[in-house]
């Protein structure tokens, strides 16, 4: 019994002791998480430091207008080569996709069936030439003796009729002598103008008619462009027409034209309206129009594609905003602009049209604000800055995808 009660009385005193030591180690451990939690509270609660960041002063100038459509390359005459005989094709006398010339052969069929014809209508105009003779000398040696009452007035009378009609027959066997020369002439298919011929669709030793394409020929220099414009960007063309003394309907356009290819180099030659067709497509609402471009070296090609750009419209006193500078915030377009305390003010802003790597302000900033064109996707309201004015005679900041969100 006295051994159980030691033994009681020993693990009371061990237990009690550990829960002492437990105890303490814990309150040393909340002392120490508070006060590293008081520190990192004063860490955080310390000033930002100021942004370094570029800006440019907004000004008021005329800007123009321009309008953009995706258009279609094309030649400026494209001329189907048929052949006028009917006939086995013989021989092919030009290069494909070379420049040819108006007159050139290009394409010969087998002439001997056309050069027999000929022949045979020879022939009849020969016969009818010598019909024609004698007809003649029938009439010069009756006429006399008609006169002196020697033969009858009849007989004279036959003769030159007879004459009339050799010379009708003359005439006719001369046409068809003409017809036989000109369709032997179409043997050898010509171009009709000058320009460049594309491949050829037949080749040498098939049977062609009239019915037939040989190929085709187009003449590049200048190029047409196709393009298609809303009823509101013809109305504002036609006014830009007007003012430069010119009609967009009738006659050359003085509208200068701006041609980017396919990839994405401006064309180094201006182009013009020549073409507007005469009514608005009611499906599409847009109007096609044609516009000529230089094209020496026949570079540009029929069936490229390239965007057309012309000045639509001038907007005066207008307000440019580098795209840089936009920011995009639940739909809302922002600027940053710079406070009277160095601080960066959110402006909302509403949006013109884009003219070149600027966009035009219609509300929301005023002509002298200075206008954040960098790290606007890290400022908030109020955020201090270090603002660097840029010059106006410095190069405007280029757009960048991460200048707007």
């Amino acid at each position: 019994m006295i051994v159980r009660h030691e033994r009681k009385a020993w693990t009371a005193f061990h237990y009690d002791s550990f829960f002492a030591l437990f105890t303490g180690a814990t309150i040393l451990s909340s002392a120490m998480l508070s006060g590293c939690g008081r520190h990192g509270s004063a860490t955080s609660a310390g000033p930002h430091a100021p942004t370094k960041v570029t800006v440019v002063r907004a000004t008021q100038s005329d800007v123009p207008i321009t309008g953009e459509w995706v258009g279609t390359l094309d030649g400026y005459v494209n001329a189907q080569i048929q052949p006028q005989a009917n006939g086995y094709l013989i021989r092919q006398d030009y290069r494909e996709g070379s420049q040819v010339q108006e007159g050139q052969v290009l394409f010969e069929i087998d002439p001997r069936p056309f050069e027999a014809a000929l022949q045979q209508v020879e022939g009849l105009l020969g016969q009818a030439k010598a019909q024609l003779a004698l007809a003649q000398i029938n009439v010069n040696r009756d006429t006399p003796l008609a006169e002196a009452h020697a033969i009858a007035k009849s007989q004279l009378d036959s003769e030159v009729q007879q004459r009339a009609q050799s010379e009708a027959a003359v005439t006719a066997a001369e046409a068809a002598v003409a017809t036989a020369n000109l369709n032997l002439g179409f043997t050898k298919v010509r171009s009709l103008i000058s320009g460049v011929a594309g491949q050829a669709t037949t080749q040498v030793g098939n049977l062609v008619s009239t019915q037939s394409v040989l190929t085709s020929v187009s003449r590049l220099d200048p190029i047409k462009v196709y393009f298609s414009i809303s009823d509101s960007e013809y109305l504002a063309l036609t006014k830009q027409a007007s003012k430069a003394g010119s009609n967009l309907l009738h006659g050359v356009s003085k509208i200068p034209l701006t041609l980017t290819l396919s990839n994405g180099e401006v064309y180094p030659q201006e182009g013009h309206v020549v073409f507007v067709d005469r009514q608005l497509n009611s499906q599409t609402g847009a109007i096609r129009i044609a516009a000529a471009f230089p094209n020496p070296g026949n570079i540009l090609r029929p069936g490229q594609f390239g965007r057309v750009t012309a000045a639509t419209n001038m907007r005066h006193n207008a307000i440019l905003v580098p795209q840089a500078a936009l920011n995009e915030f639940q739909g809302r377009e922002q600027v940053y602009t710079v406070a009277a305390n160095n601080t960066a003010h959110v402006n909302n802003v509403t949006l013109g049209p884009q003219s070149g790597n600027n966009w035009i302000v219609e509300g929301g900033l005023s002509s002298g604000s200075l206008i954040i064109t960098d790290n606007v996707q890290k400022l908030r309201e109020g955020d201090p800055i270090t603002p660097e004015i840029l010059e106006p005679h410095d190069a405007m900041p280029q757009p960048t995808p991460s200048g707007r969100r």
